[in-house]
Formats: structure tokens, C-alpha cells, sequence
């Protein structure tokens, strides 16, 4: 966790001091120091089951997430794909975490009887065969990729939102609570220091910079870099 939150840092998502690593040891201590003392103050503070269900409502929602990403990387090419696929590929997506979605709400709620789970179950294999056998693929992998796509896809998104359907209604609100919450942050304030720190770190030596020889120009240009990333070398 704590390397996630460095490299946070060096794109400046958060503070570029979280980037800080010790030059004896390769470990980012200020990102590890925060991120222990967050960690201990939550769990002193919060019940163990809220916490449980917070941590496999998060890990559950990235696992599905991932599992579109590739649905959506397979069938979708900016530029190329046209949009008739990609209003298919959009429809098809929309049924499969429709169809998955009703099936764990009547599962949750206990509901009598198959038919109903027999008519959902048709129209998530309808929307995955037609991915299968009506779609071609815009992009296969060169070397190694998902195999059984989209059916290995769509079964993992399936399966994890079945699995989010165990968990109680209030760790959803909770959740949707931090969600909001870290989506405003991102919008009003990672999105655009990223933003910023990626255009500086693309802009070109100024002749200043260049002008600069030997080990005086090496150690001003490391000041730069430091500056424009809140990297410590």
C-alpha cells in the first residue's frame, strides 16, 4: 500500500513529499509512516466486520472493473472501431452487469424457484455469445493475453458481483460515501496537479539548462527534476 501511495506521489496525486525514498535502504518512508498511521487510526477506531466488508466491496468492485477493462481493450480500438460495435459492445456490457446484478439481488432476497434465474441466465449467455461469435476482436494480444474471451471476462464479472451481493446494504453507503469523496478530490485537485507534473516533466531544457556543464550542471538539472516531481534522489 504504501508503494501504491509513492507512486502516487511522483504523478502528484497526493503531496510529491510522499515520494521520498531512503537512499540506504530503496523504501518509500514517508508513504509507509502515512500510510501505517491512517491504517492503525481506521482500525482502532472502526469495527472489524465494517471494515471486512469495505475492504471486499473495494477488492471486489477493482476485480470486476478489470474484468470490463478487458472486455473493453479486446473490442474496442479509438479510431478504429466503428460506432455500430461500439454501441453493441456498450449494449452487451450493460446486459452482462444487468443480468449478473439481477441474479445476485434475487439470490440476496432468496427467491423461490429457477425460472426467473433461467430467464436472467439466457440473457447473460445471449450477451457474451454475441460478443463471442458476432463481435470480432479489435485488438488480440501478441504474445500472452486472457484466454476464453469474453467468456472468462464475463463469468469473473458475474461472479464478483454475485459475490457483492452477500454483503450488507449500509457497506454499500459507506462505500459510495468514500467513493464520492475520493472522486471529488480527484477532479478538483489530482486531475489537475497530474496533469500539470506530467507537462513539466515533458517540457524541453531551456538553453539555461543546457548551458550547464560537469557535475554543476548535473546537480542543478537533479534540482530541477526534484522540484518538478517531488522526487528525492
Amino acid at each position: 500500500m504504501a508503494r501504491y501511495l509513492t507512486h502516487m506521489a511522483r504523478t502528484h496525486l497526493v503531496p510529491p513529499c510522499l515520494a521520498a525514498v531512503n537512499s540506504k535502504t530503496g523504501t518509500p518512508v514517508n508513504a509507509t509512516v502515512v500510510m501505517l498511521s491512517a491504517t492503525a487510526l481506521i482500525a482502532f477506531f472502526t469495527d472489524l466486520p465494517i471494515l471486512a466488508n469495505l475492504l471486499s466491496i473495494s477488492t471486489l468492485s477493482i476485480f470486476m472493473l478489470v474484468a470490463l477493462a478487458v472486455l473493453v481493450r479486446r473490442y474496442y480500438v479509438a479510431g478504429e472501431t466503428t460506432v455500430s460495435d461500439r454501441n453493441k459492445l456498450i449494449l452487451c456490457i450493460a446486459l452482462i452487469l444487468g443480468s449478473s446484478a439481477v441474479v445476485a439481488g434475487l439470490w440476496a432476497r432468496g427467491a423461490p424457484g429457477w425460472a426467473c434465474y433461467a430467464v436472467v441466465g439466457a440473457v447473460w449467455v445471449g450477451s457474451t455469445g454475441y460478443l463471442w461469435a458476432g463481435m470480432g476482436q479489435a485488438r488480440r494480444p501478441e504474445v500472452w493475453g486472457v484466454p476464453a474471451v469474453p467468456w472468462l471476462p464475463a463469468m469473473s464479472v458475474f461472479i464478483n458481483i454475485f459475490l457483492l451481493g452477500s454483503i450488507d446494504g449500509r457497506s454499500f453507503v459507506r462505500f459510495l460515501i468514500w467513493t464520492a469523496f475520493l472522486l471529488l478530490y480527484y477532479f478538483l485537485f489530482g486531475l489537475h496537479a497530474s496533469y500539470d507534473a506530467a507537462k513539466e516533466a515533458a517540457r524541453p531544457p531551456t538553453a539555461v539548462e543546457e548551458g550547464r556543464t560537469g557535475s554543476e550542471g548535473d546537480n542543478a538539472s537533479a534540482f530541477v527534476l526534484q522540484l518538478s516531481h517531488g522526487l528525492k534522489k
